[in-house]
């Protein structure tokens, strides 16, 4: 059941396969056209404070198995590339379009001199199915990324009769958990969450527990402090 502190997100298109798909068939057409590898979520700070976050917690000799969950245009996994083996990492989507946008820019960036763009592996997924859980590897990554999927599939269209805990925003940490190995890390920047509700959803029944958070620039209003997303780290009991 979900925490009573928080509120489902309303319906939206947003949380639908049809509208990512529409969105990266699009994007595919404007990288073949014109070389742009389309929007950064969250913009390049984003990235790099995750990126800082990996580096300075995470384990990397041997480098650990890294999985990207939603991985869009596959920005993430790329600005990583030069800390860790291309081999190790991998980006899924429930978007082929999004998977195909992937590896274009892979072979573009490879083709541009950057070493191992092309060897970084994408996929299908769909990481709601139990079944697509076990075919990526349950149980065997030591790091999973998500930068904005949560904040979509809290959108998903959904019977308004089901009960919380068949709901997308309850199912989702739960095959987040069972995607990662023992020990292993969850990293997470959502923008329709606070941190707390992030934490609370996350720690309850997963097995996961609270590590660290990355700070990022605040603001005031009303007399109230917030920041535009929060990044925030799990942990995988071992």
């Amino acid at each position: 059941m979900s925490s009573p502190s928080i509120e489902e997100l309303p319906e939206s298109r947003l949380g639908t396969k049809e509208h990512w798909d529409t969105v990266y068939a699009r994007e595919v057409e404007n990288y073949d056209d014109h070389g742009e590898e389309g929007e950064v979520w969250f913009g390049e700070d984003a990235v790099e404070k995750m990126v800082d976050w990996v580096l300075d917690n995470v384990e990397l000799s041997p480098p650990t198995k890294v999985l990207d969950i939603g991985t869009g245009n596959g920005h993430l996994l790329f600005s990583l590339l030069s800390s860790i083996p291309p081999t190790h990492l991998t980006g899924v989507d429930y978007s082929p379009a999004s998977v195909d946008l992937c590896r274009r820019i892979g072979a573009g960036r490879a083709e541009a001199g950057e070493e191992g763009a092309d060897a970084v592996q994408f996929g299908e997924m769909d990481v709601l199915d139990p079944a697509e859980v076990k075919r990526v590897g349950d149980g065997e990554w030591g790091l999973v990324l998500d930068k904005g999927t949560y904040d979509a599939i809290c959108l998903t269209p959904t019977d308004p009769n089901a009960p919380a805990s068949e709901k997308p925003s309850a199912i989702y940490p739960q095959r987040v958990a069972a995607l990662l190995k023992r020990g292993g890390y969850f990293l997470i920047t959502s923008c329709n969450f606070t941190e707390n509700e992030i934490k609370s959803r996350f720690t309850s029944g997963t097995g996961l527990s609270y590590h660290s958070r990355v700070p990022h620039p605040t603001f005031s209003f009303g007399g109230q402090t917030g920041a535009r997303v929060c990044t925030v780290a799990f942990q995988k009991e071992a």
